[in-house]
Parts: structure tokens; sequence; C-alpha cells
């Protein structure tokens, strides 16, 4: 795939830097002021941080790129004329965020038709800035984090989220059949922030069913930008999503469906 245009490169990082700044900030005036929702589940809330840094990002995009759909995760749905897409996630790891644990971030992806472009993610805490694609080798901090070394299941650790009831049955036996074939598994609470991880080989793949796609395309961008690979697999109703590893990838997800580790 053909590099992106260095002006989206460009917007997107300013878009996730200036999106995790402002949570950051509305979070150091205290929880309290907050105004957390509840969503799915007691670990699944939504704040007044999460919902103005999704609206200072559209804002900057129907400014910018007028033509562009957006998507975010906390309701703005636009769907353009120019055939792009910019899918937002204002804050992931809310849970994290609330509970004053460090691993969250401001996350933006570019879609052009259903080509992934880009992948903007942004660790606050840090003050580091990712960005990758398919034809943009992922950086942190503008220092090139690839490429990913290739290792089996079983010589790397997994990371995933799940709520209690996620894993009931089927799909807890699914899962149990490839974090059983892994060296460790890990469970921090921020799908974008585990990419990052698994970008720059602190973590070998990222395994997790039923993803939407602000919680696995920006993510993606970097894992494939370097040199990683992504994977879906479908298995008694859910569709899991990969990333990571290429050969701990189609491990995990051969594991999945039928035990093989590979």
């Amino acid at each position: 795939m053909s590099a992106p245009d260095p002006d989206d490169v460009r917007l997107a990082g300013a878009l996730v830097r200036e999106a995790g700044s402002l949570a950051a900030r509305m979070r150091a005036d205290g929880v309290e002021g907050l105004g957390v929702e509840q969503k799915t589940s007691v670990s699944d809330v939504v704040t007044a941080a999460d919902r103005a840094a999704e609206e200072l990002v559209a804002r900057r995009l129907s400014e910018e790129r007028p033509d562009d759909g957006v998507l975010g995760e906390e309701g703005v749905d636009e769907p353009g004329t120019s055939g792009r897409r910019w899918v937002i996630d204002p804050v992931d790891g809310t849970y994290n965020f609330l509970s004053g644990l460090t691993w969250w971030c401001s996350a933006v992806a570019l879609l052009d038709g259903d080509e992934l472009v880009l992948g903007a993610i942004y660790h606050h805490h840090d003050d580091a800035l990712h960005l990758g694609g398919p034809g943009l080798p992922s950086t942190r901090d503008g220092v090139p984090i690839g490429p990913l070394r290739d290792v089996p299941l079983a010589r790397t650790s997994m990371a995933t989220y799940f709520a209690p009831g996620d894993l009931a049955a089927s799909a807890g036996a699914a899962f149990y059949r490839a974090a059983g074939s892994a060296a460790a598994v890990r469970m921090l609470g921020s799908g974008s922030m585990d990419a990052t991880a698994v970008a720059q080989g602190q973590v070998g793949l990222v395994l997790q069913h039923s993803v939407p796609p602000w919680d696995e395309l920006p993510g993606a961008a970097l894992v494939r930008g370097a040199g990683g690979t992504t994977q879906r697999v479908r298995h008694e109703g859910l569709e899991w999503y990969a990333a990571g590893a290429p050969t701990a990838v189609a491990q995990a997800c051969a594991a999945l469906v039928d035990g093989a580790d590979g």
C-alpha cells in the first residue's frame, strides 16, 4: 500500500494529542466532575472527558476534512462524501483513566473505503505519540519501532480484555485453548495501548472477540506498520480478532477453532 498523505499523518497526531491532553486536564480537576455513566457493565463507563475529547476531534475534522466521514465510540456518526472515514476512540481505557491507572490513551484511525490507511495513538502519561499503518512504518515520537520479531505463541505473551461474563460456555473454552498455548496472558484494560506494546515487541499479540472498530483499527494500523499481521476468525457465533507476530497470531486463531497449538 502507498504511503499516506503527510498532512493526514500530521493531523492524526495532532488530534490524538489534543484529545488526550484535554481528557487529562479534566481528570486532574477530580473524578467528581466527570459525570460518570455506566454503559454495558460496571467497568464499561463513559465520562464527560470521553465526550468532550470526541467532540474536539470531530470539530477539528469538520473544519479540516469536511468531506470525510467520522465515527466515534461516544456517538459521533457522520457518513461523509469522500469515501474516507476517521474512527475515534477519545479515551481508550476509561476505567483505568477513572481509577488513576496510566494505561489509557486517545486514538484515531483513517480508512479509505475498506482500506486501513493509518492509526495514531497518544499515551498521555508518557507523552508518547505512536503513528503507523500498512504504508507507514510505525514510530514512537518519530523513532521507528519495527520490524516485529516473529515468534511462536508458546514463547510470547498474549494481551486480551473481557468482562467477567464474556467468556461463558463456548467462548471461554475457545479462549482458554488459545491462552493455554501462550507463555503468559496480560489484561491491562486498553486495546489500543496493548497494540502499542505489540508494535514495540513487548507483547506478542492481542486476542479478543467482538471488537468494535474504534478498539481495533488504530492499533491494527500500528501493528501492521511494524511488520505484524491481523486476522479474524469466526467460531460458534463470535468473531475473534488477533493482531501481532504472524506465527503467534496464526497459532492462536487455529487454537480458538480446533485446539491446535501449532
